[in-house]
């Protein structure tokens, strides 16, 4: 069975930050647009078997997400029936887990 992949107006946002980090930093429109196909293309790889992403836990807990990584971003998703729902597309170095809204920055600080 192959999952439909639809995107949150969040994830298109962060392509299209994205979209401008590569373009700022290479000043290439080719190498841009090869950067966000092949961002698209590793998440499309998910469609037939999603659950080969990496299962994302907090506190031992499934948090009903899982992820792929390409180069310096993870692509956060969730299944529902037949589809495939990624809500965001965040760079891994990223508080991901606040910005998902798991944790709160409170959960998350090393000095509580």
């Amino acid at each position: 069975m192959k999952y439909q992949i639809k995107y949150s107006p969040s994830a298109i946002r962060d392509l299209d930050r994205i979209w401008f980090e590569v373009f700022s930093a290479s000043k290439e429109p080719k190498i841009t647009e090869k950067y966000i196909g092949d961002l698209l293309d590793k998440i499309k790889t998910k469609s037939e078997f999603p659950k080969t992403g990496t299962p994302l836990y907090y506190e031992n807990l499934f948090t009903g997400y899982y992820f792929t990584r390409f180069k310096s971003y993870l692509a956060f998703y969730r299944i529902d029936g037949n589809q495939i729902l990624v809500d965001r597309i965040l760079y891994a170095k990223s508080d991901y887990m606040n910005i998902l809204g798991i944790a709160s920055s409170e959960d998350t600080d090393p000095e509580q």
